[in-house]
C-alpha cells in the first residue's frame, strides 16, 4: 500500500482495535484463538488491526517469551489469507517500543513482515528530553510510516506538551497519532498543535477509551479552522467489535449535521461506563488485560483470560462490573454477530 493510500484511508475514518495475546490454560499462545480472533476483527468490518501494542502485552518481547516477531508474522499471514479475494485493504499496525535500537529493530521487522505502520510508544524513553524524544521519533520514521502515540501516564507513558507535538507533526513520515491521555486538555494539544502545523494530511485518532464517541463528535475548531478526529484505535475496540464499526459509521454521518442529537451525549457516557467495567478503572486499570479477555472469553473466542504475568487477573467485583454494563447497554455488545460465526473462526 502506497504511503498516499494509507493516508487516504486512515484520514477517512477507520476503527483499529488492538489485538489481545491468546493464552491456554498452560499459559502457552494458542494460534487456534488468536487466528479466531483476527478473523473476528476482519469480519466485524475493521479498518486496520493493531498488533504488539498494550493490548498485546509488552511482555511477549522478552526472551521468555519470544513472541514479538512470531505474532507479527502470524497475524500478517492471517489477516492476509481470510482476506484472501477481496478487495478491502485492512491496515497492518506494528506496535514499536524501547529505546532507538530496539523501537528500530522492531520497524525492520514489522516492514518485512508487511506491516505499513508502526505506532511508537515511548514508554522507555520517559525521563529523556523533547530534543531527545524526537530525534528518537524521527529515526524510527526513517524506517516505517509513524503513528505517534499519546499514552496515558497511568499505564505508563508520560505528559508530553503541545511544543513536543508541535514539533513532532513537523516530522515528513508521520501518518497519524493516537491520541490517549485521557486528559482533555492534553487531547487538545495534540489537536491545535496538528492543526496549526497544517498537517491535514496527518490523521487523528482517539485513543480516549474514556471518552471515544464525544471525542469523534467534536468540532475541533483552532485558527478559525475546524476538523474531527478521524477515528479510533482503541483496547476498547478489541471487545464487541463490530458494533463499534457500526458506531463509528453512526458517528461519520452524524457529523454531516448541524446539530448533534442529545442522545449521543448519553451514549457517550454508556460507552465510557462500559469501558470503565472492561479497563477496571474503579482499581486504577489493573485489570484491564484480563478485562478485555473476559469479555471474549464469554464469548468464546478466547481460551482463559491469562496473561503471560501469571498475576493478572480480574480484580475483585470486575466480572460483576461486567455483568452490570452488558445488562445495561445491550446495544453495545455483538453477542449474536460473534455466536453465528464463532464455530468458522475458531477452525483450521
Amino acid at each position: 500500500m502506497e504511503i498516499s493510500e494509507m493516508r487516504s484511508r486512515l484520514l477517512a475514518g477507520l476503527a483499529i482495535p488492538a489485538l489481545p495475546l491468546a493464552l491456554d490454560h498452560a499459559r502457552q499462545w494458542s494460534q487456534r484463538h488468536q487466528r479466531a480472533v483476527l478473523r473476528y476483527y476482519l469480519d466485524a468490518g475493521v479498518g486496520g488491526i493493531a498488533v504488539g501494542v498494550h493490548s498485546t502485552q509488552f511482555e511477549i518481547r522478552a526472551p521468555q517469551h519470544a513472541l514479538f516477531a512470531p505474532l507479527l508474522d502470524f497475524a500478517a499471514r492471517e489477516m492476509d489469507a481470510w482476506l484472501n479475494g477481496q478487495s478491502r485493504p485492512v491496515l497492518k499496525i506494528a506496535g514499536l517500543c524501547g529505546q532507538t535500537d530496539q523501537a528500530l529493530a522492531e520497524a525492520t521487522q514489522a516492514v518485512n513482515y508487511g506491516y505499513q505502520a508502526g505506532l511508537l510508544s515511548l514508554a522507555a524513553l520517559n525521563e529523556a528530553p523533547v530534543d531527545t524524544l524526537l530525534a528518537h521519533c524521527a529515526t524510527i520514521a526513517q524506517t516505517i510510516p509513524l503513528i505517534g502515540f499519546y499514552l496515558q501516564p497511568a499505564v505508563g507513558g508520560r505528559v508530553l506538551p503541545y511544543a513536543f507535538w508541535r514539533r513532532f507533526a513537523e516530522i515528513e513520515n508521520v501518518v497519524a497519532v493516537k491520541i490517549a491521555p485521557f486528559n482533555r486538555y492534553q487531547t487538545f494539544d495534540v489537536v491545535r498543535a496538528i492543526m496549526e502545523a497544517g498537517r491535514d494530511d496527518v490523521a487523528l485518532y482517539t485513543g480516549n477509551d474514556d471518552n471515544i464517541i464525544a471525542d469523534l463528535l467534536t468540532p475541533w475548531r483552532v485558527n478559525g479552522q475546524q476538523r474531527f478526529i478521524d477515528g479510533g484505535l482503541l483496547g476498547q475496540f478489541g471487545v464487541w467489535t463490530q458494533r463499534a464499526v457500526e458506531l463509528l459509521e453512526e458517528i461519520k454521518t452524524v457529523r454531516q449535521q448541524d446539530a448533534i442529537p442529545r442522545d449521543w451525549l448519553a451514549r457517550n457516557i454508556a460507552y465510557t461506563d462500559a469501558n470503565s467495567a472492561v479497563f477496571d478503572a474503579a482499581n486504577g486499570y489493573r485489570g484491564v488485560l484480563c478485562g478485555i479477555h473476559e469479555v471474549l472469553r464469554r464469548q468464546g473466542l478466547l481460551e482463559t483470560i491469562h496473561g503471560l504475568d501469571p498475576a493478572q487477573t480480574l480484580s475483585p467485583g470486575q466480572a460483576q462490573e461486567l455483568n452490570r454494563v452488558c445488562g445495561a447497554y445491550p446495544w453495545l455488545c455483538d453477542d449474536e454477530f460473534v455466536a453465528t460465526h464463532r464455530d468458522r473462526w475458531l477452525s483450521d
